[in-house]
């Protein structure tokens, strides 16, 4: 699960490794102080299920919000 996180395309859908790392942080915060799982926890670390969480798209980032602007589509 956590090769994952060795693709572009993660990376890339969130428009670079910072805003990517900012949203696991968060995320694994709020596991650590006691917020529910969006999936299924199957013996997974609270990172794993970050992970899961980002790859089934359960969790992203706000960019309202965050007035980060969002990455530009790529051109298939």
């Amino acid at each position: 699960m956590i090769e994952a996180l060795l693709s572009d395309d993660i990376v890339d859908k969130f428009g670079g490794r910072f805003k990517l790392t900012a949203l696991i942080q968060k995320r694994l915060q709020e596991l650590i102080e006691g917020a529910r799982p969006l999936v299924d926890r199957h013996g997974r670390s609270d990172l794993e299920i970050v992970i899961a969480e980002i790859m089934e798209e359960k969790i992203t980032l706000d960019w309202d919000a965050s007035e980060l602007t969002p990455p530009a589509k790529k051109k298939a």
